[in-house]
């Protein structure tokens, strides 16, 4: 294989290992290059920071400024994190698709890994994935992590509308939100008294007819139990705690998505896109287009 690189290092990275193999040429000239030219190093370095910290520093001191690594989870962003300003922020990382790297010939090893992956970073034959800059990932955290979130939320209020319907309360066949102002006080009056009495509906839905009102009567003609009410005052108490902790959570965004601010807006005024979801474009994405040769390869 043709040398394009003739500094660099190729990582096989675990959970509490990472084997870095640097490969060096003694000349540039191509017609004189042999595989005698070629200088090899395998070290073997841990996860913890300290480790990271040798890795660093061996990579400043043979100035190798291209380095590749398999995506492997969650693995990476340590090493990755720990390297992308080294050697004077100079330091050009692949972070590459397993499955876009030819196998590994014969038996796998860490050791052969890492070769592999240094020897076709070497010839210029590995492509890297998209990686954002750190601010990018960031908000990107912060915002994967409120949809987390939303959906802790949405399943703890099936939960709780769980146990309603068990008690006898199908509250939700005349409220279009059981969780709105009106259903959370029914919910409320449940957890206080185990029951509904029919002047609780009369109360809040003097615009409905007799009969549906007969048959909104008949939806709450339940009763709690003291241990049921007791049950349910720990789901609402959850449900409350996740819904303050989604208030913090879009606080932290707001505050950290400053800076995108016009992108934001700009791409919140695509037909349905709201500033929820386009900043959450921007924390996958960032707002530099220039990293995406084509629209096609950003689309794909």
């Amino acid at each position: 294989m043709q040398t394009i690189l003739h500094n660099c290092c190729g990582m096989d990275v675990h959970k509490d290992s990472v084997v870095a193999c640097i490969l060096k040429t003694c000349t540039t000239s191509e017609s004189k290059q042999s595989s005698a030219d070629v200088e090899k190093e395998i070290r073997v370095f841990g996860t913890f920071p300290d480790e990271l910290v040798k890795l660093r520093e061996r990579l400043e001191s043979e100035n190798c400024t291209n380095v590749a690594m398999e995506s492997t989870g969650i693995y990476r962003h340590p090493i990755y994190e720990a390297i992308e300003d080294a050697c004077g922020d100079e330091m050009n990382i692949l972070v590459t698709n397993v499955r876009h790297m030819r196998n590994v010939p014969g038996k796998k090893t860490d050791m052969k890994g890492a070769k592999w992956i240094a020897g076709l970073l070497h010839a210029g034959l590995l492509a890297g994935s998209f990686i954002p800059p750190q601010d990018v990932r960031e908000l990107r955290q912060l915002t994967r992590y409120r949809k987390n979130v939303v959906q802790d939320i949405n399943t703890q209020k099936n939960r709780i509308e769980k146990t309603l319907q068990q008690a006898g309360f199908k509250l939700s066949s005349f409220l279009s939100d059981v969780f709105g102002v009106s259903g959370r006080n029914r919910i409320s009056v449940l957890i206080k008294n185990g029951k509904l009495l029919p002047h609780d509906v009369d109360n809040e839905t003097r615009r409905i007819s007799k009969e549906k009102k007969a048959d909104i009567k008949r939806a709450i003609n339940g009763k709690l139990t003291e241990k049921q009410r007791y049950f349910l005052q720990l789901q609402i108490t959850l449900l409350d705690g996740l819904l303050t902790h989604l208030e913090t959570i879009e606080e932290s965004i707001s505050e950290l998505s400053a800076k995108w601010n016009d992108d934001i807006e700009r791409l919140s005024t695509i037909s349905g896109i709201g500033l929820t979801s386009a900043t959450a474009i921007v924390g996958e994405i960032g707002s530099d287009m220039s990293k995406f040769p084509t629209a096609e390869h950003f689309c794909s």
